[in-house]
């Protein structure tokens, strides 16, 4: 037995981000749901719009800083996108990738799929996603502009959830 996280294993420490992650998901709908049971539907999501913005920003200052990303542009947004806390609990992929250009899709989203085993619609993200990957990808390089391709409630393609294209002038 390990007296503290510094003594833990690669495993041991791969696990606890892993659950550190579903921990953070978990905070993220309970904070929602609370917000959303005191004031209603609408107010919940533009408290939540709020709060993911400024949360993407942080989150994306602090991999820029940890991991050296200081080249900018599309290679860096892609390396940043990988370290996010909620990568380790949600598929994802990138297709169409150029220097200039690339496509992120979540293929697999935790909350997404609770819903649909829950018998429940696909919960309308679009608004939350448009604040929270364009903060995100204007911190890691204030060039890459965001646009949503697809995201609840848009129909998506059963191959994903949502996708979304970053991009730079050329």
């Amino acid at each position: 037995m390990q007296s503290s996280i510094t003594e833990l294993g690669r495993e041991e420490l791969l696990g606890l981000l892993q659950d550190a992650s579903l921990n953070w998901l978990a905070h993220d709908g309970l904070w929602f749901q609370a917000v959303e049971e005191k004031f209603g539907t609408t107010e919940a999501s533009l408290c939540n719009q709020k709060a993911i913005a400024i949360y993407s920003e942080i989150e994306a200052k602090r991999i820029k800083r940890r991991f050296h990303l200081t080249q900018g542009g599309i290679p860096d947004l892609m390396q940043a996108l990988k370290f996010r806390m909620y990568h380790l609990i949600n598929e994802q992929d990138f297709v169409e990738v150029s220097g200039n250009r690339c496509i992120f899709r979540m293929v697999g989203c935790r909350v997404q799929q609770t819903r649909k085993q829950k018998g429940l619609p696909d919960y309308p993200c679009k608004a939350v996603g448009i604040k929270e990957y364009s903060h995100f990808a204007k911190t890691i390089d204030p060039r890459i502009q965001t646009r949503c391709v697809a995201c609840p409630p848009d129909m998506h393609p059963d191959q994903y959830w949502c996708a979304w294209e970053f991009f730079m002038d050329a």
